[in-house]
């Protein structure tokens, strides 16, 4: 997968505007936070920024190209992106990390991309069960994680697509 064809994918999760009160991110467009869109130069609306926008400035820069995906199995690529935008760059290199066998420093460089090119079949299910298991601890779980054990489910119904 290709990131044109991951961040399609991804917006399906991340959808339009939303401005839920119990989500410490606030006002967000295609999951991108004002916060975010602010450091990177965004000016209007958040209801109004183009998908685009995001698409250049946010996500290749900041997600896709921080976990070197293009590098990675195409198994568990687009499932560290998806982490990646979902809780972090470092902690989605955490769980590639552990998933893969190595240790969980939060960065990937050529150890990890090598262990994780030859971890086989289970990197991805493995990958995941990290994933779920740190969401389902978080406070926030309560109001998002029936979100976010969809989203989780979704990436694996589409392993091997």
């Amino acid at each position: 997968m290709d990131f044109d064809a991951a961040f399609e994918r991804l917006i399906g999760h991340e959808g339009g505007y939303s401005d839920h009160p119990a989500d410490p991110g606030g006002k967000t467009m295609w999951g991108v936070t004002e916060r975010v869109a602010r450091a990177k130069g965004y000016t209007g609306e958040m209801r109004d920024m183009p998908k685009a926008w995001a698409k250049a400035n946010v996500y290749r820069p900041d997600y896709w190209d921080a976990v070197k995906a293009d590098q990675l199995p195409e198994a568990v690529r687009f499932d560290v992106f998806d982490a990646a935008v979902n809780s972090g760059v470092g902690q989605a290199a955490k769980w590639l990390q552990r998933a893969a066998g190595v240790a969980d420093d939060g960065a990937i460089g050529p150890v990890t991309l090598a262990a994780a090119a030859g971890a086989g079949p289970t990197l991805a299910p493995r990958f995941n069960g990290y994933r779920l298991q740190f969401m389902a601890d978080l406070a926030t779980w309560p109001a998002f994680g029936r979100g976010w054990a969809k989203r989780i489910a979704s990436n694996l119904q589409a392993m091997g697509d």
